[in-house]
């Protein structure tokens, strides 16, 4: 495709393997930096494709060219264009978003811009591990009756929702393992309890 009608590119959702690994080495009681470094900037990417992703829809388009802003007009076949010379119709841009695991509302936002602005910031190994197992059990919510709608993994990690409920629901945890993380297992498992639907034959 020429360069002036580029498709953006979004960050891939994390395969399930990386993030095993992760917990495992954590159960060890062993901190792999360079392993927690490249899980958590992973998601991180993942959450800024969300992100930018929302913005679009929302009518604040990136240019996949050269990052600046556009303003969709909301027209009908509009053609989204920028200063750089890049082009593209609004309907092939919007086609890469689709069925992607790129939409969701403003909670689910709240809880990828503030993972986002803070993963770069945690000091420590600890801290690094604590706030992806923060992100990655986190849940969509409808506001209006208090209520989880889905997990936020199934936007972050690699599978249908129910494998990938699953899959967190078997990670490795020890007496080594991160403080803190059996407690955001524990909330996790009482939300999920709402829905067993979303998980049928779990004990």
């Amino acid at each position: 495709m020429d360069d002036a009608q580029l498709l953006p590119a979004w960050a891939p959702r994390v395969p399930q393997a990386l993030i095993r690994r992760l917990y495992e080495t954590d159960a060890q009681g062993i901190y792999d930096e360079e392993l927690l470094d490249e899980v958590g900037y992973a998601l991180l990417a993942r959450c800024q494709s969300f992100i930018e992703a929302n913005e679009a829809r929302a009518g604040r388009v990136r240019c996949p060219r050269c990052s600046a802003e556009i303003t969709r007009t909301w027209k009908e076949q509009e053609i989204l264009r920028c200063d750089c010379g890049w082009a593209l119709p609004w309907r092939d841009y919007f086609a890469t978003i689709q069925h992607a695991q790129l939409s969701g509302a403003e909670p689910v936002l709240e809880q990828f811009r503030a993972y986002v602005a803070g993963f770069p910031l945690a000091r420590t190994p600890g801290e690094r591990m604590i706030a992806i197992d923060r992100l990655i059990h986190g849940f969509h919510w409808y506001l209006k009756i208090n209520s989880p709608t889905r997990p936020v993994a199934v936007n972050l990690i690699e599978g249908r929702m129910r494998r990938v409920i699953a899959f967190l629901d078997r990670l490795t945890y020890s007496g080594q393992s991160t403080p803190g993380l059996r407690e955001n297992y524990d909330q996790w498992d009482q939300l999920l309890a709402v829905h067993p639907e979303w998980y049928p034959g779990r004990k």
